[in-house]
């Protein structure tokens, strides 16, 4: 049996950065699995741009991006497997490949990596009523056809759910001389970053109907029409309120889900909220040795805190190898508790002993909030107290923790993150 010191599940931006992440951290024996025939994931066909903001300070497509690591990946003489899948993760961290050339094979790892990415929800766990006619896409895989196929979906195009994949796909469907009709959103706020509603919709005249949604699917061999309406404050269509579009596309971008297939088979503690594994500090999951970080950890708005997520996980999965210390070895752990307004916060708990002197806590609100304050308390005293305008959940909030002021607090069990009115 083949031993990696660092073997990484995925190959999109989180993978890449963990890797580059793990070999400037000095491991030498890293390979990452990759089920595609390429490096670089989802952002091989999100040809837009705004990428690379935070992490090269200038404005890249999505191709742009992932070959920027990619480059990085090859000049560090990383190893990769393409087309190659991972079938099952022991808990003893023996990794089951499986490709054409291989065959079946068997890896031991002394630390995982998990950056599988996510999937879009299907129409299946929608429960939209009407028959199962051809034209019904996800947002992803309409993105794919246009992208990197070559191929239109549609030319009469109706798009449920206001996530930034539909939002983008409006707009590309737009270019390519589609006819987007409307989009229909089932909350009462979008789903998406602002400045998408703002470039995808509102500068093409493309009508976004909150609180509404799809009820019925009209056609049998290819979708004729769709009838969206109304939903009361239970999600319930208004009887009344329906209006009906002749179409011969619908498009739903109705969330995403972390691809946790892998950390369920081996046992990972996960996060009810956010699909993914519950993780320390450190970016480890309840199992020793094994982190996660990228859309398999929670669903991320911007690629640029994909990267900077995993770079860490990268970081502490190589000092985990050096010193083979992980959840068991000592030190208090401080438990976060996201409450009014918060629903979950990343990571979900905190070693002060084996913290850096800097990190990051990420989390997303439930609903669309003014003028309000985002708060954390020590225990009961309020530390942190920073004015927001709006928080949305479409944004990824964070707040900085210092490794200085939590030794301050020694006898610190839990830390409060909640919106208050302002």
């Amino acid at each position: 049996m083949k031993t990696y010191d660092i073997v990484i599940i995925g190959g999109g931006p989180a993978g890449l950065a963990a890797a580059v992440s793990a070999r400037k951290s000095g491991i030498e024996s890293i390979l990452i699995v990759e089920r595609d025939k390429e490096l670089g994931g989802i952002l091989n066909q999100c040809i837009h741009n705004g990428f690379g903001l935070h992490t090269f300070k200038e404005e890249l497509t999505g191709p742009e991006y992932a070959a920027r690591f990619i480059e990085q990946v090859k000049e560090l003489d990383i190893e990769y497997k393409l087309n190659t899948m991972v079938m099952d993760i022991s808990h003893e961290k023996v990794v089951t490949i499986m490709n054409r050339t291989d065959g079946m094979v068997e890896i031991q790892a002394k630390a995982v990596i998990l950056a599988m990415g996510c999937r879009e929800r299907s129409r299946g766990a929608l429960n939209i009523p009407g028959y199962r006619p051809a034209g019904i896409f996800s947002a992803g895989t309409a993105q794919r056809l246009v992208n990197m196929e070559g191929y239109l979906p549609g030319r009469k195009v109706v798009i449920l759910g206001s996530g930034d994949i539909g939002l983008i796909m409006a707009r590309r469907m737009t270019f390519e001389g589609a006819k987007v009709q409307v989009v229909a959103e089932l909350m009462p706020f979008s789903g998406g970053l602002k400045r998408n509603i703002v470039q995808c919709l509102d500068d093409y005249d493309i009508p976004l109907k909150l609180s509404h949604t799809v009820v019925d699917i009209r056609g049998k061999q290819r979708v004729e029409g769709v009838t969206i309406a109304e939903v009361d404050n239970h999600g319930k269509p208004i009887p009344g309120t329906e209006e009906d579009y002749d179409c011969d596309t619908l498009l739903l971008s109705c969330g995403l889900i972390p691809e946790n297939e892998l950390s369920n088979g081996m046992g990972v503690d996960m996060n009810r909220v956010t699909s993914g594994p519950n993780v320390n500090e450190s970016l480890e999951t309840s199992i020793d040795g094994v982190f996660a970080c990228g859309n398999v950890l929670h669903v991320h708005d911007l690629v640029d805190f994909v990267s900077e997520e995993a770079t860490t996980a990268g970081k502490n999965a190589a000092k985990y190898v050096k010193d083979g210390e992980g959840r068991a070895e000592g030190g208090r752990d401080i438990v976060l508790n996201p409450i009014e307004g918060v629903r979950y916060t990343v990571p979900g708990t905190i070693n002060v002993d084996r913290m850096d002197d800097n990190l990051t806590v990420r989390f997303r609100v439930g609903g669309v909030y003014k003028n309000v304050y985002v708060s954390a308390y020590f225990d009961d005293e309020r530390v942190i107290h920073k004015k927001r305008p709006v928080v949305a959940p479409g944004e990824m909030e964070d707040i900085k923790l210092t490794k200085a002021k939590l030794q301050e607090y020694p006898d610190l069990k839990t830390i409060t993150i909640k919106i208050e009115e302002a």
